[in-house]
């Protein structure tokens, strides 16, 4: 619904339900494959079923002959530059060829692309495509991608190794621990798994001869360059329109191949070409997330005071290295999380596998730094004897402690950890959670309860991603036209946009468009990813509404011929300080600036302000979650019971739309640590390319959600808003692993690696049995490779691995 009720300041910081969703709910939002384009044709691609190969003779003779077939292309048939991995970083031998050549490196690697009349005549001509693909031996365990002789994916480079760095070796640093907890830790790769899957329509000869792509993406600006390009056009030449998103999660962030093969194909032929993605083929080369193996040791005291952290850890780049690669360099940045570690010791590496490319993933590098630190945390409180929740809040970095640099480079803004444990703890009754707990244990009883903690720091607005454009502009129709750089696939962004501006200009919401999601009428914008929408884009659009309305006091004061210093902006518009019943009002301001009789110099122009934020560094949220499961130690069988989330996000525009981000958020951490992962047989095969065979937990296989914030305004910028996109992720994960491991540790378990399934989870409890672990005193760790063995043997820097 439309809220109209309330003006001005009154609404920041209040729930307001969401203006955008009558046109999702009622099905009258357009999606990138809703959009009717008169005589496009279609794009079917046909994909390498072999991971790892030498690629022939491609035989397209058949497909070009079939009917309602345009054209069929090849590598030798389209003129595109190979898509660089990440300057500066991936090594150039790495980038992509659009359409395959030389070399197949996963089952999905692109070697034609078939355009015709109807996607089932492209689909039936590609059916007859037949790639001559010579197999190589493939590699797609991350361990497997760094060891001696493993297959090597690009020759000119020499080895699976795409970048990699670290801190630096700290002398002595358990020397003054009283106990040294190791453990070897997995964060499987997930798939996005988003409910549109990727989709282009393309549309040629505009603007300046070039093309206009309507793309499923969350970034439309960096879409653009990178087509722009891959096709040797000036940036202004390509434009891109992000309709409706049914979803990103981090994977829509990236510009894929397929949308500069439609639009070169479009170029070529004249015509429009649209391409919408299955969703067996979005489970091949939608880039997946997570994907490290992680080995960790940390020093305590027996107290339980921390005395330092070493961890080194490989991630997996995929088959053609990008964004993916520096997601260590994140999980590297947050590894001191909440907590006053003395010393620090940390290393990373990246490999290429004969797997799916690795990108961005709802945290994006900073839920591994918080699952390492958490798991590690936790198996360091069971040793000792110490309650987790105590050692966390006996460690953690004090409010009169920020701002302040970690030892890994975060420069962190402000955090009173504290305060959300105390909140989380008095929300879950942690108290009598271990009572019952201990009543359970103490009957013997079969279905044993877990209790989890986690507590987080995460980055937002990270990678540079701390600035923004906006714009906010008054019609002489008494309506406004608000603009930013972002680009909303769900998160609420015209309902909080449309908040802020509402605010500062003092008139109601529905008077207040939002325009996003354009390039040929957003100026500029770096796209929403990094859970930094609302202290970016907002602050801009905050920012320019105060100067529109800086703009409408000169012109009120020129036309009531008064000092701007006397002009009063309230809800009624613009008067003079202390003069009763002379208002100007908006419509009359912008009328004056438009036709010149409000302006000294008569020159008429819009009344518009355009400006780009910077905030000048990142953010840093955080909060604690605890959750609650039951364990049935008979069949292994997880069931979640509660989870109490307490996030802090600064100061909170919309309390709706921050819970409805927190339950997402929550579904995905939860759903990581129990259902999802993504496999391969040995020879790169996926078996997880469907969703019969890739879990997704529904509603009824998860709990309600006990949600609630804490609030730390930031210093950063105007708003005082942090981020809360990913947080609910990154805190829930650990939180649901914790709580499972909690419940079989009296049985000998110290560790399961996700996701822990049923059959997991019982190999774990068989393994302790078998090996007569059945007091605290022996302890194990189990996984989906190492159910039932002791404890994983800690590899210090990974090169041994």
């Amino acid at each position: 619904m439309t809220v109209t009720t309330h003006t001005g300041g009154s609404i920041l910081g209040h729930p307001v339900k969401r203006t955008e969703d009558q046109e999702l709910i009622t099905g009258a939002g357009a999606y990138t494959g809703d959009l009717p384009v008169e005589g496009a044709l279609h794009a079917v691609f046909v994909r390498s079923p072999i991971a790892h190969g030498t690629l022939g003779d491609i035989d397209v003779e058949e497909a070009r002959g079939m009917p309602g077939v345009v054209a069929v292309y090849t590598a030798a048939d389209l003129d595109v530059a190979d898509r660089p991995g990440l300057p500066g970083v991936v090594p150039d031998a790495m980038s992509r060829p659009h359409l395959a050549k030389g070399k197949v490196r996963f089952v999905g690697d692109i070697v034609a692309a078939v355009i015709g009349e109807t996607a089932g005549q492209a689909l039936d001509a590609a059916e007859t495509v037949f790639p001559d693909i010579e197999p190589l031996p493939a590699v797609t365990g991350i361990e497997e991608a760094f060891a001696d002789g493993a297959p090597v994916l690009f020759d000119e480079v020499g080895s699976n190794l795409v970048a990699g760095a670290g801190t630096g070796e700290v002398a002595g640093i358990f020397d003054e621990a009283d106990v040294v907890v190791e453990g070897k830790f997995l964060n499987q790769k997930l798939a996005g798994v988003p409910m549109e899957p990727n989709a282009c329509v393309v549309q040629p000869g505009e603007p300046n001869g070039g093309i206009t792509l309507y793309l499923s993406t969350q970034t439309p600006h960096g879409a653009r360059d990178a087509i722009a390009g891959d096709l040797g056009f000036e940036a202004d030449q390509v434009r891109v329109v992000a309709p409706r998103v049914g979803g990103g999660f981090g994977p829509k962030a990236t510009a894929y191949p397929e949308y500069t093969i439609a639009a070169k194909a479009a170029m070529l032929l004249g015509r429009p070409v649209r391409w919408n993605e299955t969703r067996s083929e979005n489970m091949l080369s939608m880039v997946h997330g997570r994907a490290q193996v992680q080995w960790v040791e940390l020093g305590v005291k027996n107290d339980g005071k921390i005395v330092g952290l070493r961890a080194s850890v490989i991630g997996d780049g995929g088959a053609y290295p990008a964004v993916g690669t520096i997601l260590p360099s994140l999980t590297q940045l947050l590894a001191q999380g909440v907590y006053d570690i003395p010393a620090i010791e940390f290393s990373w590496k990246t490999v290429v596998t004969n797997t799916t490319t690795v990108g961005a993933y709802r945290g994006a590098g900073r839920p591994e730094a918080t699952q390492l630190l958490e798991r590690i945390i936790d198996m360091a409180a069971d040793r000792i004897g110490v309650d987790p929740l105590e050692m966390r809040r006996m460690n953690y970095l004090q409010p009169e402690q920020y701002p302040m640099t970690s030892l890994t480079g975060a420069e962190y803004d402000n955090a009173d950890h504290e305060k959300a444990l105390d909140a989380a703890k008095s929300a879950a009754g942690y108290d009598e959670l271990l009572a019952e707990q201990k009543r359970r244990r103490d009957a013997g009883d079969r279905v044993a309860l877990g209790i989890g903690v986690g507590s987080y720091v995460e980055v937002t607005a990270p990678l540079g991603l701390d600035g923004e454009y906006g714009s906010a502009q008054a019609h002489p129709d008494g309506t406004f036209t608000v603009m930013a750089g972002t680009s909303a696939h769900g998160q609420g962004h015209e309902t909080a946009f449309a908040q802020l501006a509402s605010a500062v200009l003092g008139v109601p919401m529905e008077k207040v468009k939002v325009v996003q999601s354009d390039t040929a009428v957003v100026r500029s914008g770096a796209g929403t990813l990094g859970s930094r929408s609302l202290q970016t884009g907002g602050s801009a659009i905050h920012n320019a509404s105060t100067e529109l309305v800086h703009r409408a006091r000169e012109i009120a004061a020129h036309l009531l011929e008064a000092a701007v210093e006397d002009i009063e902006h309230s809800d009624d518009g613009f008067g003079v300080r202390g003069v009763a019943g002379n208002t100007i009002t908006w419509q009359q301001v912008a009328t004056a600036s438009e036709d010149g009789t409000g302006l000294e110099d008569g020159a008429g122009r819009a009344l518009r302000e355009d400006l780009d934020f910077k905030q000048g560094q990142s953010s840093f949220p955080f909060g604690t979650h605890i959750s609650v499961v039951e364990v049935d130690l008979d069949t292994g069988m997880v069931k979640p019971l509660r989870h109490v989330a307490v996030d802090d996000c600064g100061r909170i525009l919309n309390p709706m739309l921050v819970a409805g981000q927190q339950h997402g958020g929550i579904a995905q951490g939860i759903s990581q640590a129990l259902f999802e992962r993504v496999t391969y047989d040995e020879d790169g095969n996926p078996t997880t390319g469907n969703l019969a065979s890739y879990t997704i937990p529904s509603a009824a296989d998860l709990c309600s959600y006990e949600a609630s914030n804490t609030e730390t305004p930031t210093h950063l910028n105007p708003i005082g808003a942090k981020g809360i996109g990913e947080s609910g992720t990154i805190g829930s994960t650990p939180a649901v692993h914790n709580a499972v491991i909690d419940a079989v540790s009296h049985l000998g378990v110290t560790h399961i690696d996700m996701p822990l399934t049923p059959e997991a989870v019982w190999r774990a409890i068989d393994g302790a049995a078998t090996n007569g672990a059945s007091d605290p005193g022996t302890r194990h760790q189990a996984g989906p490779e190492y159910a039932g063995k002791a404890e994983t043997e800690h590899v210090p820097d990974g090169t041994d691995a």
